[in-house]
């Protein structure tokens, strides 16, 4: 049922989440502006809530109708947590703007693209093309492969740590936006998602080891196993440049868009791994 029901998403969330509507973030952000204290134990238990909301709304439809109300249920979450529909509108307007030569539209999309990291200042064209590159396999992590894999580990109850991920995920995005520094830090949603993404970004990124140049990218990942420290985006980041060292550019609208595709080709084998996994393990 989670192979079945991931390609339906995959599909649905290709085809019309184009926007901010169907995005668990925008409707979660109610519940972010009522936060008056930040702390990790109040963001662990918000998200635990998150989540056994979830479970109830899933135990009351299992059985019902032959688990049809259970399918649509869970398509339901996985479209509203899987995709970066409101991004993926920010990143067209970018191209758009570059493609127009329209600075200060190109400076306020990127902003919105790099929103989580930021951009370090004074830093050239180069730099920031290349930290431009760096949001948006960031942005594909966090938005396709990282919830692709709670919602697989979840097994039967893949929405319910689906939603727990994309929680944080809300969370951090809304901190970033809307919060101070301080309250981001006390708030520890940083610390949670290194936790959560740590096994993700390792199996991810030896997919982008692979595709680049392995006499540099393999020891690089191996060296990454033993490494509790480095930052899960550097991690992840580092991994893929060896991939988009094939292709320098330092053009502002091919550069975003090389970034991109090789991010695609990479979730496009992440999800055939998992179906070929799946149908092994279904014929055993």
């Amino acid at each position: 049922m989670t192979l079945f029901t991931l390609l339906l998403v995959l599909a649905c969330e290709r085809l019309f989440k184009l926007g901010e509507h169907w995005q668990m973030d925008h409707r979660l952000e109610g519940i972010y502006q009522r936060a008056s204290r930040f702390s990790l134990l109040r963001t662990l238990v918000m998200a635990v809530l998150a989540m056994a909301v979830v479970y109830l709304c899933q135990r009351a439809l299992e059985g019902l109708f032959f688990n049809l109300p259970l399918l649509v249920f869970w398509i339901l979450v996985g479209v509203l947590c899987i995709g970066a529909g409101e991004v993926r509108l920010h990143y067209h307007a970018y191209l758009k703007a570059a493609a127009q030569d329209d600075i200060h539209a190109c400076d306020a999309m990127s902003g919105e693209l790099t929103l989580i990291h930021g951009v370090p200042p004074d830093c050239n064209q180069r730099a920031f093309l290349r930290e431009l590159q760096n949001a948006l396999l960031w942005i594909n992590f966090r938005f396709y492969l990282a919830p692709l894999f709670w919602f697989i580990v979840g097994g039967s109850w893949g929405p319910v740590t689906l939603v727990g991920y994309a929680f944080l995920r809300g969370w951090q995005s809304w901190l970033a936006r809307h919060g101070t520094p301080q309250q981001r830090l006390h708030a520890g949603v940083d610390a949670i998602l290194h936790l959560l993404d740590w096994i993700p970004v390792r199996l991810a990124g030896v997919v982008y080891a692979l595709l680049g140049h392995g006499e540099k990218a393999l020891p690089a990942w191996f060296a990454s196993l033993g490494d509790r420290h480095t930052g899960q985006y550097q991690v992840l980041t580092g991994l893929a440049q060896f991939s988009l060292e094939r292709d320098v550019h330092d053009d502002k609208l091919e550069t975003p868009k090389i970034a991109v595709a090789l991010a695609k080709k990479v979730s496009m084998v992440m999800v055939a791994v998992v179906a070929v996994l799946t149908i092994y393990g279904a014929l055993l």
